[in-house]
């Protein structure tokens, strides 16, 4: 399917600011793709929900972090309708296992991945 390649950012507290982290390169597979058009349909759907959270499967997400960000405890893909057309976008959202930060990549429109 599709490997990204996109800027990766930490934040390590709600009130601090997120800082650049470099990189954030991963895979996604046809059924997770498959699992994202779905989400973003649901969104469509049901107006009184702002985003769905899809479980990554670490087997084929093929992650690879910057240097000196650390692996992480947890990944999944949060999907939200954005933009004035509102369509369904992604990015990559997790937390590092060492401090619990929250590291996440920039957003992805759902339909480039075809």
């Amino acid at each position: 399917m599709n490997t990204l390649s996109i800027e990766g950012w930490c934040k390590r507290s709600d009130d601090e600011k997120s800082t650049p982290v470099g990189n954030i390169q991963f895979y996604v597979s046809e059924p997770t793709h498959l699992l994202m058009e779905k989400a973003e349909e649901h969104l469509n759907k049901n107006k009184d929900e702002t985003e769905v959270m899809v479980d990554v499967d670490m087997a084929t997400l093929d992650l690879v972090l910057p240097e000196g960000c650390g692996p992480l405890s947890d990944c999944q893909f949060r999907v939200y309708l954005g933009g004035e057309d509102q369509r369904g976008q992604f990015h990559l959202v997790g937390h590092r296992a060492s401090d619990g930060s929250l590291i996440y990549s920039n957003a992805v429109m759902i339909d480039q991945l075809g």
